[in-house]
């Protein structure tokens, strides 16, 4: 974990979606360790990683189960969130689903899951902080993307597509919330080797192909995505907006 600090995110409100497992738990722990105060969604349980998190850093989070698909309910955990730790400046939008799949084994209703896992849930999430970030004075989101539509990648082309969205979205947000002083900001991160991708996907031919692309020959790690994450929450970054970060040792460029 990088020792970085950004002494303005002490005692600020964050709520993360994913945030207890793969990158997010990382982005929580990064979060804990900065002193903010953390609220965190996801499906399963996980009692035990918010005891080990205020064992190791002395900062308790706040951990809210819910389906991120489910709206109603991740509105109510943003309440829940903001009553408890006052009203919310920084979203990480985290939590999506990179289930492969092929053009013709999509159906209208894997379509409309994907969509409403890895695109709709950050809109929604992005409209309920808003009201509470114009209150604050200000705030940040960060919506997670992924470089995979960037380099045309096949093997899930629904994802890719919401990944595509989510910077659409990000750079229209950004326009709309400016004035009040909200800030909306895309983190497209590389291929992180979390141990669900080392379980399921991170096979050696597929590694060294992937880090011969990179410009940095070295793989990325979910504390590798923490910094940057903090950075864009931080005031280190108040003119940085409607934009889109890659966070992938060089693989894809912009300009």
């Amino acid at each position: 974990m990088s020792n970085t600090s950004f002494h303005d995110l002490k005692d600020t409100s964050v709520f993360i979606t994913g945030g207890g497992s793969g990158i997010g738990a990382s982005l929580t722990e990064g979060f804990l360790r900065q002193g903010a105060k953390v609220a965190f969604v996801g499906r399963s349980d996980a009692s035990e990683f918010v005891e080990r998190m205020e064992a190791e850093t002395g900062n308790r989070p706040l951990f809210i189960q819910c389906d991120i698909t489910d709206i109603p309910a991740l509105k109510a955990a943003i309440a829940d969130s903001a009553k408890a730790h006052g009203p919310i400046t920084t979203l990480v939008n985290n939590a999506a689903n990179d289930q492969r799949h092929s053009t013709m084994e999509v159906d209208e209703d894997f379509w409309d899951w994907a969509q409403s896992i890895n695109l709709k849930a950050y809109f929604f999430a992005c409209q309920a902080v808003m009201e509470g970030m114009r209150g604050a004075g200000g705030g940040s989101i960060i919506n997670f993307t992924s470089i995979s539509y960037m380099m045309g990648n096949t093997g899930y082309p629904a994802y890719t597509t919401a990944n595509s969205g989510i910077n659409g979205m990000t750079r229209s947000l950004a326009r709309e919330f400016g004035p009040d002083k909200i800030r909306v900001n895309a983190l497209a991160p590389g291929w992180v080797l979390t141990q669900k991708q080392l379980d399921m996907w991170a096979e050696p031919d597929a590694l060294a192909a992937h880090l011969e692309r990179q410009c940095l020959k070295e793989h990325l790690s979910p504390d590798d995505i923490v910094t940057p994450t903090l950075f864009l929450s931080s005031n280190a970054s108040r003119m940085i907006t409607g934009q889109s970060l890659a966070v992938d040792g060089g693989v894809v460029v912009s300009g």
